[in-house]
């Protein structure tokens, strides 16, 4: 359950500023510190009952539960977080998993943030995920991301 939300603070900053969630455009900001900071509490708040506090996910995270649902995978390197780019990553958890599949009727343990989270905290708990990647694997991120 990585964040999401839709009110606006700073509405031109975060149009403009460099945490902007423009589509296909959103940059995770995991070397500010302030970003990272407001993101580790974020985190700890809205995601990691379920992503874990060490974001290792809940167990057989791959296989659905007796519900049918998937359970919520880590965000750790051993989880496939990292292997989407940030606006996928951003959408998904402001609008949730059926915007991204394209079936809004698609069921999903994972909450929709929007109108709770601001588009600042969403990209910020996101970049504090990302800090926690390896080296390489974050370095691996910022090139699917064109950086």
């Amino acid at each position: 359950m990585i964040v999401a939300g839709v009110a606006f603070i700073g509405g031109s900053y975060l149009a403009f500023g460099p945490g902007a969630a423009v589509s296909g455009q959103t940059a995770l900001r995991a070397g500010d510190p302030e970003a990272v900071a407001l993101g580790a509490d974020v985190y700890a708040a809205n995601c990691a009952a379920c992503h874990g506090v060490d974001l290792e996910g809940q167990p057989e995270w791959r296989s659905p539960g007796p519900d049918g649902r998937l359970p919520a995978p880590p965000h750790d390197e051993t989880g496939h977080t990292w292997h989407h780019d940030g606006d996928a990553l951003f959408r998904l958890t402001k609008y949730g998993v059926g915007s991204i599949v394209g079936d809004p009727d698609y069921a999903s343990n994972m909450p929709v943030y929007e109108g709770v989270l601001t588009d600042e905290e969403i990209v910020a708990a996101l970049s504090y995920i990302k800090l926690t990647w390896p080296r390489e694997i974050r370095d691996r991120h910022d090139a699917m991301q064109g950086r």
